[in-house]
Formats: structure tokens, sequence, C-alpha cells
């Protein structure tokens, strides 16, 4: 689950971490009452779950109270378009008016769960304010990393080796160390998989703060966090992975065209692959789990249906836990009570397989049977 900068900021200062003052604003009346109480000028900040918002025109400074109000006008309601929200955008519906930060050096800090050795690494830049990916690409030296043992946690060495290795000024070594022990605290207690401060910044009063901030959170340890959970803005997710999250389907929207059904997230992705390597693209990834029913394959197809671009559905079950006459019924169910009249491809292999293909065969459908992946998604490209 994602959150708004305004948001993690408010999260990040329950730990220490030195943020700007700042207000979210609803309506442009409420921009310029934030305005007035930071001295009449500020930042004016689009907020959606997208970085790039800078270059896409969503940061806009004020020095008078006119200029927010302009702004805020310009912002509110439009569809802001950057490098992470796609073609079709974001609708802008609210603004964080903040106050104006006397930047005298960027940096990059941030927080990953780095799945090779199973532990969290904190990485540090000198190059604030560009995209990460970038600097990666360009310069992976100038990128630090320090990898945090679970048992002792973020140690005041580390913070001050990276701090150094980054240049931060020596006199306020110290308060990035702080600002990195803040930020790791936070990461651990919310159960987040990135927290991510590009830029922070260095202040001419000699303060060290986030100027930008970005929490991700994992949504299997939500039910831990309903402070968390609050900050969900459903206006900013898919209204398809919404409904999914109601049946407990993991359904994630794409770009293509064929429809798919697997149980398994990794069958899933293979599945995926497999109709990329054919010439075929997925409309999405959907995994139903390892105990889904009737009622849930239904509503599985409902979801995928309900994406305009979907020409055709590719279902693949392996049975382990699920059972192929489950999948098969609740197949046959869904396709009656939706009038599907688009092509179906099923591939069925496992825990009562032959029951399942039975129920298949006798249904009346115009469903196309695969015996393998590849048969599936080649069946499927060549009907779409």
């Amino acid at each position: 689950m994602n959150i708004h900068e305004y948001q993690a900021k408010s999260v990040l200062a329950q730990y220490g971490v030195a943020v700007p003052t700042g207000k979210v604003a609803f309506t442009v009346e409420e921009a310029v009452e934030a305005a007035k109480e930071l001295g009449g000028k500020g930042v004016v900040k689009a907020q959606i779950h997208a970085g790039g918002r800078g270059k896409a025109g969503g940061v806009k400074l004020a020095k008078s109270l006119a200029e927010v109000e302009q702004h805020a006008k310009e912002l509110l309601g439009k569809t802001l378009v950057t490098h992470q929200t796609g073609p079709q955008g974001k609708v802008v519906k609210r603004l964080l008016i903040e106050q104006l930060t006397n930047i005298q050096k960027e940096y990059y800090i941030g927080l990953v769960l780095d799945r090779a050795v199973g532990r969290v690494v904190m990485m540090a830049s000198a190059e604030g304010g560009m995209e990460i990916e970038e600097v990666a690409a360009k310069s992976p030296d100038k990128i630090f990393r320090e990898t945090i043992d679970p048992a002792v946690g973020l140690t005041p060495f580390q913070a001050r080796k990276l701090a150094f290795a980054i240049e931060i000024p020596t006199e306020l070594v110290s308060k990035a160390v702080k600002f990195m022990t803040g930020l790791y605290n936070c990461f651990v207690d919310k159960d987040c998989s990135i927290a991510e401060i590009n830029p922070l910044v260095v202040t001419g009063e000699g303060e060290v703060m986030a100027l930008d901030a970005k929490l991700n959170f994992d949504d299997n340890a939500l039910y831990r966090h309903p402070d968390i959970l609050e900050m969900r803005d459903l206006d900013e997710e898919d209204p398809k992975e919404i409904e999914a999250s109601k049946f407990g389907l993991s359904y994630i929207a794409l770009d293509g065209n064929i429809g798919c059904m697997v149980n398994g997230a990794g069958l899933a992705m293979a599945t995926m692959d497999t109709i990329k390597y054919y010439g075929g693209e997925p409309a999405n990834f959907l995994d139903v789990g390892g105990g889904a029913s009737e009622e849930k394959v239904t509503e599985a197809f409902k979801i995928i249906l309900s994406d305009p671009n979907v020409k055709g559905i590719l279902v693949n079950i392996f049975g382990g836990i699920m059972k192929c006459d489950v999948i098969a019924n609740g197949v046959v169910a869904a396709a009656k009570q939706l009038g599907l009249s688009k092509p179906l491809v099923v591939r069925l292999e496992g825990t009562n397989v032959d029951l399942g293909k039975k129920i298949l065969n006798e249904s009346g459908l115009n469903i196309v049977a695969a015996d393998s992946l590849a048969d599936a998604a080649q069946k499927m490209v060549a009907l779409v």
C-alpha cells in the first residue's frame, strides 16, 4: 500500500525525522488558508501516488497568496502525467502547501529489503533530487550501501559511515545520524517495503530534513497498523484491484489484451512470460490462491472482464491444494452467468484433473482445452 507525501511526512515526524512545516488542502480556499499560516508564501505540491511530479509541473513555488491561489486552481482537478503514471495520468485531488526551504545541498536516502541477503539495506547518495534508478545506471559508484543486522538495527557507526560517504557537512553528521536512525525505526515498526527520501536536504539554517518522502507498506502486515490503513486513498488505486482485494484475489492490471487467471504467484508469472514468448500481451496478473471457491473464481472472471481491453481469457490451474473440478465448476458458472462470448482457453493439471476436464467438456460452452502451458499460450495468442 502506498500513501501520499504529506501522510508519509506525518508518520516520519513521529520518529523524530525532520520535515518541513506543511498542510494538506483539498480546495483552493484551503490552500490559501494554509499559505497564510506559512507567512503568505510556500510550495504548492500535487499529491498523487507517483514520482516525477516536479518534471510534470506538479510542484510550484509561490511567493504570494495570489500565486498560491493561482497554482492551486491550475493543479486541482488537473490530470498529471509523469513517467510513473503512464499516459493516462492521475487526477490531482489534494495539494500539500509547504514552507519554502533554504536548500544548500540535496542528497538521497532509501531503505529497501534486499531479498538476496534477507536483510534491510540503507542506500545513500550525494546525487539527491535525481531518480535513483538513473544514478544506479549511470554512476553506480555514487550509491553507498549498508546492510543492517536485524538483531542490532542500524548502528550509529553505519549511519556516520553513510553520512561521511555522501559528504554531509561534518557539523551536521550527528543530525544526519538521528535522521537515518528515525527513518530506519519507522521502516521496521510500520512494516514498510520501501522508505525513500529524495531529496534529503541540508538547509542554510543547518537542518537535515526530508524535502520529499515516499513510504510503501507490506499489505500483509496492514492488520497490525490500522492507523496506516486509514490513510489508504482508493481514488489512487485501480478499481479492479480494489474489488479483487475484497475477495482475497491478488490482481494487478497490465496493458495487454489476454486476461489471465492462475493459481499461485510463480505460475502466474510463468504464464505471463509464456504468453509474451509466443507474441501475446497479458492484460493482468491474477492469482486466485490455493483455496479458491467457486464464488472466488466467478468474481475473478468478473474482474478480468471489467477490463475493456481483454479479448480472451487464459485459465491455467495446477491442482495441488486447489482441485481442478472446483475451478472447472467456477469457470462454467462464471461463463454462463456473465454470458461469456470471448475466447476461453483452459489448461488444467493435478488433483481431480479428469473430473475437471469432464465438467468443462460437458458444459456446452465454447472452451478450448490445452494440454500444456505452451499449448495454452499459443492457442490463446492465435485466438486473439
